[in-house]
């Protein structure tokens, strides 16, 4: 469960259920008060009112909604009877999620990858390696690595050439950089252990977005954070209110954000919020832990058009961006990249020489070389099997699944699906037996919301497409067949 619990006030939960403003129609309070709760519950389910959050009192929230105290009460009852609310006299209520909905442990963990090609996998959003570029990368790589063979091998920041390209990279994004800015760690994963261990203690709160990369979540849960869920806001990205209000109350140690092509939404922050939030973790004493490794991935947008990196827009030591050549070039280049303060790349220098040493040499001139003489091919090369996948899963999934919702986003590697109520887990599981792995939505959330929701890779070569939808389609009849029948007496929930 979240470790920091918020106050929702009247208007803010109106807000977020303005279909709830129903009129307190005479003989219909049964449907009114049902109404009422199933909205809530699903705002606890998707994660847009978080687990803990206490409720207004039942008078505020009924003035505010011009219903009766009676139909507020009701609703409270029937949410606290379906597990989605506890309440203690003189205290108030808080949301919380029923014992069934919550998925259990090893749901959210991956799978290991299936061997035999007879699964298709949409649990892992990631793009096959560019060829030829990788294979000749490769070989350039070999030609350059007699002359670091006669040393010891062990760069605790990396290569001087992968260093500079990194640099180089930011600098033409619009955020100068030095190369004493930056490490080069073990994949984005190293990068981000590196800055938690020197930068959050054991029960520091740090505020994540809901929902968010699952491994991470997982990453700083294990390392004895304590997580801080603020809901997104849609396609409009971070919802500034929220985070004003979560970084004042709960003053967290660390924030982390993925503005860019968020992962799992897609989501692309624009400048305006960015410096917003920067102003809020100013105030607030917290450091922003920038999430950049999809920042490259804009297939439905003008690299014109793409916000400045949020450490530009910073001139303190306040961001920390984390970025990846996995996403981008290939996963098997375990190669990642933190930038900060070279102060602060130091310390985390001398930190790691107690775990990984360095980076592997040979990785990383492969990198160094698709950055500084394929990028412009590679990027184009990825971004067309990014747009060509996605033009194919939304043909496919509006043909066989109609009634789950999902934006088209203007880049990175997945589609977040709204399953239309059926839960996540059971598909996932029920998958397994039809052929087809997925990514159950509880993986990316907190507090075990998110269960009706999906991630899907746009990584599936649009030949395979229809075969994995299909697989997909029947995973979710069978989870249908089943799933709890809805309540006749509660009209529809808007969307």
């Amino acid at each position: 469960m979240s470790e920091w619990h918020t106050t929702i006030g009247p208007p803010a939960l109106a807000r977020l259920l303005p279909a709830a403003r129903v009129p307190d129609a005479a003989g219909r309070p049964r449907s009114a008060y049902r109404t009422l709760a199933a909205r809530i519950a699903a705002l606890v389910a998707d994660g847009r009112l978080p687990v803990g959050t206490r409720l207004p009192a039942e008078r505020e929230l009924a003035a505010e909604l011009a219903v009766s105290r009676t139909t507020v009460a009701a609703a409270y009852e029937a949410l606290r009877a379906d597990g989605y609310l506890r309440s203690r006299r003189g205290a108030g209520s808080w949301t919380t999620l029923p014992e069934g909905t919550r998925p259990p442990a090893d749901a959210l963990h991956p799978v290991p990858p299936d061997e035999s090609g007879s699964v298709v996998d949409l649990g892992v959003a990631a793009l096959p390696a560019p060829q030829p570029y990788l294979g000749e990368a490769a070989a350039r790589a070999l030609e350059q690595l007699p002359a670091y063979a006669a040393g010891h091998g062990h760069y605790p920041t990396g290569l001087p050439v992968l260093r500079e390209a990194v640099a180089a990279r930011f600098t033409a994004r619009g955020l100068p950089t030095s190369p004493d800015q930056i490490l080069i760690t073990t994949g984005a994963m190293g990068a981000l252990h590196l800055a938690r261990r020197a930068l959050v203690g054991l029960g520091d709160r740090v505020a994540v977005e809901a929902p968010s990369y699952a491994h991470t979540l997982q990453s700083l849960r294990r390392g004895g954070a304590r997580l801080v869920p603020v809901p997104l806001s849609g396609e409009r990205g971070w919802d500034l209110a929220e985070w004003r209000r979560v970084l004042r109350g709960a003053s967290p140690r660390a924030a982390y954000v993925i503005p860019d092509f968020h992962n799992p939404t897609g989501a692309l922050v624009d400048e305006e919020q960015r410096r917003a939030l920067l102003a809020a973790a100013r105030a607030a004493g917290t450091v922003l832990l920038v999430d950049e490794t999809t920042a490259e991935l804009g297939w439905g947008v003008e690299d014109s058009a793409l916000p400045r990196p949020v450490a530009a827009l910073d001139r303190t030591a306040q961001v920390v961006t984390i970025g990846s050549a996995s996403k981008l070039l290939w996963g098997g280049l375990r190669i990642g990249w933190l930038r900060g303060t070279p102060s602060l790349v130091r310390q985390l220098a001398t930190d790691r020489v107690f775990g990984d040493v360095g980076t592997a040499v040979l990785d990383q001139l492969i990198a160094a070389v698709l950055l500084t003489e394929h990028l412009d091919e590679v990027r184009a090369h990825q971004l067309h099997r990014l747009r060509a996948s996605a033009a194919a899963l939304t043909t496919e999934l509006h043909h066989r699944l109609p009634d789950w919702r999902f934006s088209v986003p203007p880049g990175g590697l997945a589609l977040w699906l709204a399953t239309d109520g059926v839960p996540g887990t059971a598909l996932a599981r029920i998958g397994e037996r039809t052929g087809v792995r997925l990514a159950a939505g509880a993986r990316f959330g907190v507090d075990g919301a998110f269960e009706d929701y999906l991630r899907i890779p746009l990584t599936v070569p649009p030949a395979a497409v229809p075969e994995a939808v299909a697989r997909l389609a029947a995973a979710a009849d069978a989870a249908r067949a089943g799933a709890r029948p809805a309540d006749p007496d509660s009209p529809p929930l808007a969307v």
